[in-house]
């Protein structure tokens, strides 16, 4: 009986320092996550594997893993740049980015986690800049757009693709000009509107007079051939014609022959 407490004792402490072991060495990596293998007494971050994917993963005690989120991600920002003209414009943006995921270790070598801050938020600041400042704050606030947009992509894409990060949109979410400038714009876009919308009004007046002109002269034109067709020998020739017709009738009347040798008959009915 006196030996059982000095046996058990090595037991429990070889127990206790499995498990401090075991929980130290034991890395469970989420869903969307991947880990960077860091050796301390193996040359440090391992940059030539791939890194560790989701799961649970038993690595050395003296070891340690850096655990990043390699899922799409959003960042805002919003900064002060300047216009071609030099004005102060308010522009908000986000990115949309992931770190490149076979290349993690040396994105956690050389930039280390704050990644964010050090490589991405300055490269879209400068950019913005950049391509901000070709623009005037009337294409700012209308057309461009969606070309600015585009092109803060593309600067700051051409310089994180050699960063180990993936960008894979930038969106422009607003712009804001000086207030005095932005009234100055609308003023200037309603008066533009109301000369295009005026001049379509004497476009449309235009054809319409145009219109009635042709129509006119077409009435013109109608009524001289008609006059230089009826002859003498036509309206008399027709009005022998009435004549016959008249005569054929059932209904009571008086046929008076016009005077003249027009043959033209005169009709006097009972109403």
């Amino acid at each position: 009986m006196d030996k059982l407490p000095k046996i058990a004792l090595p037991v429990v402490f070889i127990a206790i320092v499995l498990i401090i072991l075991i929980s130290k060495s034991a890395v469970t990596i989420g869903s969307g996550e991947a880990g960077v293998l860091y050796k301390t007494f193996g040359g440090g971050v391992v940059t030539d594997e791939a890194p560790l994917g989701e799961g649970f993963h038993l690595v050395a005690p003296w070891n340690k893993v850096y655990i990043y989120e390699v899922r799409q991600q959003e960042v805002f920002e919003k900064m002060n740049v300047l216009s071609s003209n030099g004005l102060d414009i308010k522009l908000d943006a986000s990115a949309w980015f992931q770190p490149k995921f076979g290349e993690l270790g040396k994105l956690h070598q050389e930039k280390g986690e704050d990644y964010v801050q050090r490589v991405l938020l300055p490269t879209i600041r400068s950019a913005a800049r950049s391509v901000v400042g070709r623009y005037t704050p009337e294409q700012l606030y209308s057309s461009k757009r969606d070309a600015i947009q585009a092109e803060i992509f593309e600067e700051t894409k051409k310089i994180v693709d050699g960063e180990y990060i993936q960008l894979n949109e930038i969106l422009v979410r607003d712009v804001t000009l000086p207030p005095t400038i932005k009234d100055a714009i609308e003023r200037k876009l309603k008066q533009e509107q109301e000369s295009l919308e005026y001049e379509f009004r004497l476009i449309t007046a235009d054809k319409e007079a145009q219109r009635q002109r042709i129509e006119a002269q077409g009435k013109a034109d109608a009524n001289k051939i008609l006059s230089a067709s009826l002859t003498d020998k036509i309206l008399q020739d027709k009005g022998i014609d009435a004549t016959l017709k008249m005569s054929e009738s059932p209904n009571a009347k008086v046929v008076v022959i016009g005077s003249g040798g027009d043959g033209l008959p005169l009709i006097l009915g009972n109403n």
